[in-house]
């Protein structure tokens, strides 16, 4: 079959590898969509750990991708939950189950915690095998396109989740890519009036417009708190922070009211300074979440009722066999793209 491989910094190839097994305990999907993730980024950029993972014991080179929707196959003959033919998202984290965090329920800060895609073959492949306690059931009214979509939704909506947002609050949403844009739906969903995003590229925030945000700011002004507080009378009661970058979690720190909250979704790739005077005076706090937990069903459902409009980030379709070129590359120079769906096989 074909799979989209990672051998090394900026050398990932569509290559045929051999189609995987089942083993107790898992299912096989044949992949319907799967969607490049900031994380497949990151890891075609600067690289994977060659180190073999504690959990799935695998190591580079191994097939990415972890945002996928498929059509099960295949399941083990000790797999009772699901069955051939099942339409299915998948949720890709992989966890110990033994830890402390694990034991408490609190599987997504497992201290072994790892992804499908990142840690163990993933979804850029025609098939893939998964855990059992990965797949969840999609309705037949969400689309295969929408159901590749649940994984980086539950990112953001799990954060809005563990925030302290409230209806009728107002909010900042630092970064317009794929998570900025759907955490804006997903506060909007929550009930947000004022919805302030901000980005350095005219285009995404354009996007931004469309899904609902009520101002749009250029990240590169310099009176972007200032502008904030006006609007806001103060300050926003939460910024979520979607762009993992000094500048903007500055700004976030000083865009929020009394009492309010910064929220860190984005990953930093180094270390920040963050003002803990600002913090202090206002008697605000800066939190952050690290994927999801428990949220899935709850994501899926509301993408199925529409209060969740995912589609709208998807702004291009494309093959495997274009990965490189038409997905990864692309994500990287042109601006105006949010969510790119691969399809593995072909019509």
């Amino acid at each position: 079959m074909k799979a989209a491989v990672w051998h090394n910094i900026k050398d990932v190839r569509v290559e045929q590898v051999q189609e995987p097994e089942v083993l107790p305990g898992q299912v096989k999907l044949k992949v319907e969509w799967a969607g490049i993730c900031g994380s497949d980024l990151h890891a075609y950029s600067h690289g994977l750990s060659l180190e073999a993972h504690p959990i799935s014991g695998q190591k580079p080179p191994l097939t990415l991708g972890h945002e996928f929707s498929g059509t099960i196959v295949e399941v083990a003959k000790d797999v009772t939950g699901h069955v051939v033919g099942e339409r299915v998202a998948i949720e890709p984290l992989i966890y110990c189950g033994e830890c402390y965090a694990c034991k408490r329920g609190y599987y997504n800060q497992c201290s072994k915690v790892g992804f499908v895609g990142l840690n163990r073959d993933g979804g850029f492949a025609e098939y893939v095998i998964v855990d059992e306690k990965m797949v969840h059931v999609l309705p037949d009214h969400v689309s295969f396109e929408e159901g590749a979509l649940v994984e980086p939704t539950a990112v953001s909506f799990y954060a809005v989740r563990e925030s302290k947002l409230k209806p009728g609050d107002s909010v900042a949403i630092f970064g317009a890519g794929p998570i900025g844009l759907l955490t804006l739906l997903s506060v909007k969903a929550a009930g947000a009036t004022q919805i302030i995003v901000i980005d350095l590229s005219e285009e995404r925030l354009e996007k931004a417009k469309e899904l609902g945000a009520t101002t749009i700011i250029n990240g590169m002004r310099d009176d972007i708190v200032e502008t904030i507080q006006q609007l806001t009378n103060g300050g926003v009661s939460v910024a979520y922070e979607c762009a993992g970058a000094q500048p903007t979690m500055t700004s976030a720190v000083a865009s929020v009211k009394q009492g309010g909250q910064v929220m860190a979704i984005a990953v930093f790739a180094k270390p920040i300074a963050i003002d803990m005077g600002q913090l202090m005076f206002k008697a605000a706090d800066i939190t952050s979440t690290l994927a999801y937990r428990h949220v899935f069903p709850e994501v899926i459902e509301m993408i199925g009722t529409g209060r969740l409009d995912v589609k709208q980030v998807i702004t291009k379709k494309i093959e495997l066999d274009d990965i490189v070129e038409e997905g990864f590359n692309q994500l990287i120079n042109d601006k105006k793209q949010a969510k790119i769906l691969v399809r593995p096989i072909s019509d």
